[in-house]
């Protein structure tokens, strides 16, 4: 008479089997953070608050290492809410609470230099685009010049680029093709740096700015959900 083994529920080998990852996650999750707080240091190590520069390096070193303190944050909440018995929250699930909530303030706190920052290279981006703007109509109002024309093709002549037997009229036509192509180089290059500009104003907004608004948010229901 064979004696069957007593069965083990299901649910008891799958909790059995995530608690043995519990340590790993928690373990992982604490190096990501740790991270964080190293990018942080060799920041906050070359202390100058006074200058704008160093504030700008700072939030934008807080906004872009936080995604990775959030990916370890949520290891640690899920290893913690493994070996949860329900009766109690861990020291872990407190951890989680007041570093989500520490981040939170801290990325809060560093809106305005955020906006400012955004601010600042609007401003700087303008200031290019003006001075090159400006040497874009002054080369253009040159070109119109006779003198200009004249001198050009002087120089051209001095240097052998001009034939012997070419007329004035030839000599004209190339000159004025010379400068033509001079500035619609100039208005390409123009029209190149404003995309850049653009590009990198609105890579800034949405990754800082947005960005830290949207860390903000993710932190936030980190750490009400490890206390609740």
């Amino acid at each position: 008479m064979s004696v069957k083994s007593p069965s083990v529920p299901v649910y008891l080998v799958a909790l059995s089997s995530s608690s043995r990852f519990s340590p790993l996650l928690r373990w992982i999750g604490i190096t990501l953070v740790v991270l964080l707080l190293l990018q942080m240091l060799s920041v906050l190590g070359l202390w100058d608050w006074s200058s704008e520069a160093f504030r700008q390096l700072v939030v934008e070193r807080l906004i872009q290492q936080s995604p990775m303190a959030l990916v370890g944050l949520l290891l640690m909440y899920l290893s913690s809410r493994l070996d949860d018995d329900g009766e109690q929250r861990s020291p872990a699930l407190w951890a989680v609470c007041l570093l989500s909530g520490l981040l939170a303030v801290l990325l809060t706190a560093s809106l305005p230099i955020a906006f400012g920052g955004d601010k600042l290279l609007q401003e700087q981006s303008d200031q290019q685009l003006a001075a090159k703007r400006g040497q874009l109509e002054m080369a253009r109002q040159q070109s119109k010049d006779p003198a200009v024309l004249q001198q050009l093709i002087k120089q051209a002549e001095s240097a052998g680029q001009v034939p012997a037997n070419a007329t004035e009229a030839q000599k004209t036509q190339a000159a004025r093709s010379f400068i033509d192509r001079q500035l619609q180089q100039m208005e390409d290059q123009f029209k190149q740096t404003e995309q850049s500009s653009k590009v990198a104003l609105s890579q800034r907004r949405l990754g800082n700015s947005g960005g830290a608004v949207v860390l903000i948010v993710a932190f936030t229901l980190l750490c009400l959900g490890s206390v609740l």
